[in-house]
């Protein structure tokens, strides 16, 4: 069966029930889960000759999203602790999440990545487009899509 899972997490509650599933194969599997929080990188338009003209700072922006991808990949990590499967985390920057995503299961080994159907909504999901689909049309390995 599979050894090693990749779970991208953004810490909605769909991006939680796919968890949920991936532990719960994992442990049945005996395979070991890494778990990807993907962040996007400060909004280059925010800037306006050099001077920030955007609410937030850099700075500010940096640390936001590092809180938001320690307790979406602390969700994971307990699921993975209270069910006893092993786990590593990933957090890290990517205009692509997809391509992150991807990036990190060929250098990691995997033999599975488990996502949830999707992350986006409405028109954004149409016109930036799904990163699951994305996922799913260059993976070179299984994706298991939990809808």
């Amino acid at each position: 069966m599979y050894t090693h899972i990749l779970v991208p997490t953004d810490g909605s509650d769909l991006s939680k029930e796919a968890a949920r599933a991936a532990v719960a194969l994992a442990k049945e599997s005996g395979a070991r889960i890494t778990t990807i929080f993907v962040k996007k990188p400060y909004p280059e338009n925010l800037y306006d000759d050099g001077a920030p003209v955007g609410a937030i700072k850099p700075e500010k922006f940096a640390k936001l999203t590092e809180q938001q991808a320690q307790r979406s990949l602390g969700f994971v990590i307990d699921l993975c602790k209270k069910a006893g499967v092993k786990v590593s985390k990933i957090a890290t920057i990517s205009q692509s999440p997809a391509q992150a995503i991807l990036d990190t299961a060929t250098k990691g080994g995997c033999d599975l990545i488990f996502m949830a159907s999707r992350g986006r909504h409405g028109l954004t999901a149409m016109f930036l487009g799904s990163e699951t689909y994305k996922v799913l049309s260059y993976a070179k390995i299984p994706v298991l899509v939990h809808h």
